[in-house]
C-alpha cells in the first residue's frame, strides 16, 4: 500500500507521510486532544468501531496500535472502519512504540516502519484492506469458541452482579425522576449522530429525560440538547457540560478529581458492567417506562465489537430491561410514519368539504344550498342592520 505524505520531513527524499504524534494507551482519553493531521499512537487489543470512527472524526492521518488490532478472538469492526477511510493502520504489538516515542514529536511512516527522520523506531505491519479481511475471516471461523467463553462470562457476572441485577440492591436514590418517564440514553458510539438527527421529531413532542454516557453527554450538547443526566465515566465528558447536567452518576470504580474542582457533587453505583449498560440499567431500575437508546448496538457483530468484557454485562442488562428498551432507529421509523392531530383534523375537513360539494352538484343539494346562501344573505343584513 503506497502512502500518500501529509508533509514532507526535512529530507525530501524521505518516504512515507510524516506527522505529530499524540500517544495515550487509553483511546477515550486521546480522541479528545487530536487534531487533523495527526498521527495517534494507541494501545488498544482489538480495535472497536466506535473507537475507530472517533479516530477517523478527529481527521488522524494514521493510527499506530502498540497492540493486536485483530487478535482472531472475535470479528471485531475497527480496523475495516479504518482500512475503508484509508487512513493507514500500523500494528506494533509489544508496547515498544511507547517507550521510544515522546507525545508531541514529528515522526515518519513508511509501510509498517515508523521513523525519526531517518532512524528506524519501530518495525511493525500496516493492516490494510485485503489484510484485515483476511484476519476478520479467520476470526469468524472461530466464533464458536467465543461463543462458548461469553456463554462462561454471562455465568459469572451474574453470580458478581446478581443483587444489583436481580433485587435492584444499591441502586442510589436521584434527584431527577426517572418513574413512568420515557428515558433516552446517548452513548457516542455506533451511528450516534445519525440516530440523535433521526430522533429529533420525538425528543420534541416527547420530551424524553436526556441521559448522556460518558462522552454522549457532549454528543448531546453538540446536537443542541442539554443533559438531564450523565452517567458513568466523568472524565470523558468536557467541564462546561458536566456544570449543565441537573445530575451526575459514577460508577464505584472510577474516580474524577475535577468533580470537586468544579463545586458539583456525584451519586456513585455500584455497577461493574459499561457506562451504557449501567445507564439503561439504573433507568430500568427507577421505573422508566420506556428507554431508547442511541449510539447503542444493533447487531451480532457489533454486539461482539464490544469484546468479553462488556458482552455478558450488555446482555444481561437487555435481558432485564426486556420489552422497555427500543432502539432508537425502530423509534424514529415508527415515530417518522405515526398520525399526527392535525394530519387527522386535515383529513376529516377534506373529507367533509368533499361530502358537501358531491350533494351540492344534487338537484336536492342545489336547493339546499340556495337557502343556505339565502339565509346567510339575511343574517348579514340583520348584523348590518343591528349594529349601523
Amino acid at each position: 500500500m503506497k502512502l500518500s505524505p501529509l508533509w514532507r520531513g526535512r529530507r525530501a527524499d524521505l518516504p512515507g507521510l510524516s506527522g505529530v504524534a499524540r500517544l495515550d494507551r487509553r483511546s477515550a482519553n486521546l480522541t479528545g486532544r487530536l487534531h487533523p493531521g495527526e498521527i495517534a499512537i494507541i494501545e488498544h487489543l482489538d480495535l472497536d468501531r466506535a473507537t475507530a470512527e472517533a479516530l477517523i472524526g478527529a481527521r488522524v492521518a494514521a493510527v499506530v496500535n502498540a497492540a493486536p488490532s485483530v487478535s482472531g478472538r472475535f470479528p471485531n469492526l475497527g480496523p475495516q472502519v479504518i482500512a475503508a477511510a484509508g487512513v493507514p493502520l500500523v500494528d506494533v504489538p509489544g508496547g515498544k512504540v511507547f517507550g521510544v516515542l515522546r507525545d508531541g514529536e514529528s515522526v515518519r511512516i513508511d509501510g509498517g516502519q515508523i521513523f525519526r527522520g531517518s532512524r528506524l523506531l519501530a518495525d511493525g505491519e500496516l493492516l490494510d484492506s485485503p489484510r484485515v479481511a483476511q484476519r476478520l475471516a479467520a476470526a469468524r471461523a472461530g466464533l464458536a469458541a467465543q461463543l462458548e467463553a461469553f456463554t462462561f462470562n454471562t455465568v459469572e457476572h451474574l453470580r458478581r452482579d446478581e443483587h444489583l441485577l436481580i433485587d435492584g440492591i444499591g441502586v442510589p436514590e436521584l434527584r431527577v425522576r426517572l418513574a413512568e418517564r420515557e428515558v433516552l440514553v446517548v452513548a457516542r458510539r455506533f451511528d450516534y449522530q445519525a440516530d440523535l438527527r433521526s430522533l429529533r421529531s420525538y425528543i420534541r413532542e416527547s420530551r424524553p429525560l436526556l441521559v448522556g454516557v460518558d462522552a454522549g453527554a457532549d454528543a448531546l450538547v453538540q446536537a443542541g440538547y442539554t443533559p438531564d443526566l450523565i452517567v458513568g465515566d466523568l472524565r470523558m465528558v468536557t467541564e462546561s457540560t458536566i456544570k449543565m447536567a441537573t445530575e451526575l452518576v459514577v460508577l464505584d470504580r472510577i474516580a474524577d478529581d475535577r468533580l470537586e474542582r468544579l463545586g458539583v457533587r456525584a451519586v456513585t453505583y455500584p455497577a461493574t458492567g459499561s457506562s451504557e449498560d449501567a445507564a439503561i440499567l439504573l433507568a430500568d431500575s427507577c421505573g422508566a417506562s420506556l428507554i431508547v437508546t442511541a449510539g447503542s448496538h444493533a447487531g451480532l457483530e457489533e454486539f461482539l465489537d464490544r469484546g468479553q468484557s462488556e458482552m455478558a454485562s450488555a446482555f444481561l442488562t437487555r435481558l432485564r430491561a426486556g420489552s422497555r428498551l427500543v432502539d432508537a432507529k425502530a423509534v424514529a421509523r415508527m415515530h417518522h410514519n405515526r398520525v399526527r392531530g392535525w394530519q387527522l383534523l386535515l383529513l376529516v375537513l377534506a373529507g367533509l368539504l368533499a361530502v358537501l360539494l358531491a350533494v351540492a352538484t344534487t338537484p336536492a343539494g342545489e336547493q339546499w344550498l340556495a337557502a343556505v346562501v339565502a339565509g346567510w344573505s339575511e343574517f348579514t343584513d340583520f348584523a348590518q342592520e343591528r349594529f349601523r
